[in-house]
């Protein structure tokens, strides 16, 4: 059995584990942005000279995204409906000192929280008269087309880097390709010659071999003749 959590707050949310940063130092961010419009709260964490700010603004997109796909809830009616930073583990090194002592070093971690809320539609209607009067559009309008932007941009240069991997990737079957074809050449190129050197030694050598028989020949044809002659000489003395 699955037990139920009584103290779930409603919303979207997006979780940030092991930040390298105090959770004192990550809720005086946080404090500037709860209760904000997403366009709002990405506003201020883009101007905020706290370092931990940008890492919290990866958060609230995460939280906006997941509301977008699994909620299917616009970004522009989306508010930041709390965010809080709890405790993580504290790293503990040590830093020498003088006459042998050694003070303990605390390095701090947090888990952030962002939870984005629904507008009531009372609420958006609100916002809209707002922004007509003030002749401007809303902030939450402007964060929204930024962030499909950047999501499109980061799409495009992953499915650039996925061409150009596929291309390097068929130039070099096309270069490993031409490179067996050219092996197979050289492989039949060299068979021929030395099938003609072969031939050509064989050629040479057959006149050589003729000569040689032909000379062997006379030989024979000679010592029978000096054969010949010795036995009638041997006849005419008897």
């Amino acid at each position: 059995m699955v037990a139920t959590k009584t103290n779930e707050r409603p919303g979207t949310r997006a979780v940030v584990r092991h930040v390298r940063v105090s959770a004192s130092k990550a809720r005086a961010v946080l404090d500037l942005i709860r209760g904000q419009s997403y366009g709002s709260a990405a506003e201020i964490l883009a101007f905020s000279d706290r370092s931990v700010a940008e890492i919290i603004a990866k958060g609230l997109d995460s939280a906006v995204a997941n509301a977008e796909h699994n909620d299917g809830i616009p970004a522009e009616e989306l508010f930041v409906s709390s965010c809080y930073a709890d405790v993580g583990p504290t790293l503990k090194r040590w830093r020498p000192r003088a006459r042998g002592r050694a003070t303990p070093i605390r390095k701090r971690t947090c888990h952030i929280t962002i939870i984005v809320g629904r507008y009531t539609p009372e609420q958006i209607a609100e916002q809209q008269e707002r922004n007509e009067a003030r002749g401007r559009s809303g902030a939450s309008n402007q964060a929204a087309e930024a962030r499909r932007q950047r999501v499109e941009r980061s799409r495009a240069s992953a499915e650039a880097e996925a061409e150009a991997a596929a291309a390097a990737e068929a130039e070099a079957e096309a270069a490993e390709a031409e490179g067996t074809e050219t092996e197979e050449n050289e492989e039949v190129v060299s068979q021929e010659v030395v099938e003609e050197v072969a031939a050509e030694e064989e050629a040479a050598e057959t006149p050589e071999e003729a000569d040689d028989s032909a000379e062997a020949e006379a030989e024979e044809i000679e010592d029978t003749e000096a054969s010949e002659e010795a036995s009638d000489t041997e006849e005419e003395a008897k």
